[in-house]
């Protein structure tokens, strides 16, 4: 996509990538939680187990201090204490069943909630305009998809379902210490505010930490997946070292915001642990003299002290347990980002199916702006009649492949219009219009699966005679057959084993079966050697008859039989005509020709 890379991003999208860069700031954090509240509709049954199970767990812990206190007093009363005791083996019985059911429903609701979030987010990445990755990469989308949701996933599995049972166990535990003694219960709260303080500034500082953390993870991912995939590359240009070393700083970028944000976050338990110390101690002094001055029981006391730690550690918990939701809340807001994305402009009101395209194309007037201010087309005009062959020529950056892009809908005209069959595309319904264009890009995209399924991709219906057939018609026939497992041979990771000229030959099969009325060939031969491409044209020849063509092509050789050539430069037609029309003229086709051909 040359064109693409001769402007600064996307169109209409200002400051796209800043949401992608580091040092964004976390969003509002109540926010993102009621966005994921939002997720789990369709889910909540199961959502209100996982929150109830940890409030009965919570109950459990709250009675035993209770009848302990109750026991104590009985023994010290000479009561009979037996049911007392029965009770409480009971409810530690219970508990323990209420937390096994907890692990089996929490386990079975939060991967229910995470399969149906990456489900839809991946169905809205699908559902994204070209011009949002044109500013993201492959890794960073990738990391969303993984990462950022497992993210979601501890809040639903671990963090939410514990933080319903510390804030019930709280809120329980207080008012069972009211009901005991009032005085005692005041003497636990007097920590309350130093937690409260010292949970504000740490998790302030924490939430920016993780949310960078987040940004850099996804960094990362991006490069090395470029790594990987561009692996020959890197050799072929001796970057090993280069790349090595910038993994190594992203990685040791990673590294430091990661050990800030643990450190950050880390500071919050010691100071904790000495808080509950001292209130331990001064719960302890105050019971002790109330209890000898005869104004509480020692069972009082005794369950006191036993409250006090069941107050004061799930406060903390509390506390700590906000430092984990920063990193999940960094990654669902990065997943909720994807959701917040413009998708593709939905269909016009009224839009109609493509019925049998003949192919009449028209550019009325067209311009166009991948950035606001950069234009790339210039008031482009032309028509093409059915079934004709045109060529799109010129410099590198001149505007070719805009032209395919706005003609397929991968972005619409900034102004003017363009017709197909006399309709306006964009009062077409986008799928059945992408339904009629084979296209053969320059990046040929194949996948890890037989090569007759991706000679098939775009017609999946298609017989393996008709694959065959396909594939006989685009030369790839023999070479297919050479190798093991012959079409049931399953391709690698973007076929990474195959060479650049096969992977084009079996891209020029799919366009053949695909059986389209328009075929878009963007330097479809520009990868295979002299032979081969003979080959190819010969096949394009009976391919392209009675179909409407676009090719794109440096190789001037390989178009002199065009129906008309377009030489575009600077976004605007310079020349058009035929091959002998354009020679005659003697202008920027003819030097450009000559040069190729060596005539000069």
């Amino acid at each position: 996509m040359a064109d693409k890379k001769a402007v600064s991003g996307p169109p209409g999208r200002p400051g796209h990538n800043a949401v992608f860069m580091g040092g964004a700031k976390a969003r509002d954090f109540k926010g993102t939680l009621l966005r994921l509240w939002k997720m789990t509709k369709g889910s909540r049954k199961g959502l209100f187990a996982v929150l109830a199970l940890p409030c009965l767990m919570s109950v459990s812990a709250m009675l035993g201090p209770f009848f302990i206190g109750r026991i104590i007093n009985g023994i010290n009363g000479g009561n009979p204490v037996n049911m007392l005791i029965l009770a409480l083996i009971l409810i530690y019985a219970g508990d323990w069943l209420i937390r096994l059911a907890d692990i089996f429903i929490t386990a079975s609701v939060s991967q229910k909630l995470v399969f149906i979030i990456r489900k839809e987010l991946f169905a809205a990445v699908k559902n994204l305009p070209v011009s949002f990755f044109d500013g993201v990469s492959t890794g960073d989308i990738m990391s969303r998809l993984t990462n950022d949701i497992d993210n979601i996933s501890t809040i639903i599995s671990e963090s939410m379902g514990q933080l319903m049972m510390l804030v019930f166990t709280v809120a329980g535990v207080l008012g069972i210490m009211l009901w005991l003694d009032f005085r005692l219960t005041l003497a636990v709260l007097a920590a309350i505010p130093l937690v409260f303080i010292l949970t504000r500034v740490v998790v302030g500082r924490t939430r920016v930490l993780f949310r960078r953390q987040q940004i850099v993870l996804g960094r990362m991912g991006g490069h090395i997946e470029e790594s990987v995939s561009g692996l020959a590359l890197v050799k072929a240009f001796g970057m090993e070292k280069q790349a090595e070393e910038k993994f190594e700083d992203l990685n040791g970028e990673l590294a430091d915001v990661g050990t800030s944000a643990l450190i950050w976050s880390g500071y919050l338990m010691p100071v904790m642990n000495v808080i509950n110390n001292l209130s331990f101690i001064f719960v302890s002094v105050a019971g002790g003299v109330m209890a000898a001055k005869g104004m509480v029981s020692v069972g009082v006391v005794s369950s006191f002290l036993l409250y006090s730690r069941q107050f004061t550690r799930p406060v903390n918990e509390i506390a700590a347990i906000f430092n984990v939701f920063q990193t999940a809340v960094a990654g669902a807001e990065r997943v909720i980002e994807i959701f917040d994305e413009v998708p593709e402009p939905p269909d016009r009101p009224g839009a109609v199916p493509v019925k049998n395209a003949s192919g009449n194309i028209v550019f009325d007037g067209v311009s166009f702006e991948y950035s606001p201010g950069v234009p790339v087309l210039k008031n482009v005009s032309f028509s093409v009649k059915a079934g004709e062959k045109i060529a799109l020529v010129g410099p590198t950056g001149a505007g070719k492949t805009t032209v395919i892009n706005l003609l397929t809908r991968f972005y619409d005209v900034t102004e003017g219009r363009i017709l197909l069959d006399g309709i306006d595309l964009r009062d077409y319904r986008l799928k059945d219009l992408r339904a009629c264009f084979g296209v053969v890009l320059q990046d040929t995209a194949l996948f890890n699966m037989s090569v007759a399924d991706n000679i098939r991709y775009g017609r999946e219906g298609a017989s393996d005679k008709e694959v065959t057939d396909a594939a006989k018609a685009a030369g790839a026939h023999d070479f297919i057959e050479r190798t093991d497992g012959g079409y049931y041979s399953v391709i690698g990771a973007e076929g990474s084993d195959m060479s650049q000229g096969e992977r084009q030959l079996i891209a020029i099969a799919r366009a053949l079966l695909a059986g389209a009325s328009i075929l878009i060939l963007d330097e479809a031969t520009s990868s295979v050697d002299t032979r081969t491409e003979m080959r190819i044209q010969t096949a394009l020849k009976s391919l392209t008859r009675g179909r409407t063509s676009f090719i794109i092509a440096h190789r001037l050789s390989t178009i002199r039989d065009a129906d008309r050539i377009i030489l575009i430069n600077d976004g605007r037609i310079a020349e058009e005509g035929t091959h002998e029309e354009l020679m005659a003229l003697g202008g920027t086709y003819a030097l450009m020709y000559k040069t190729q051909s060596g005539s000069l």
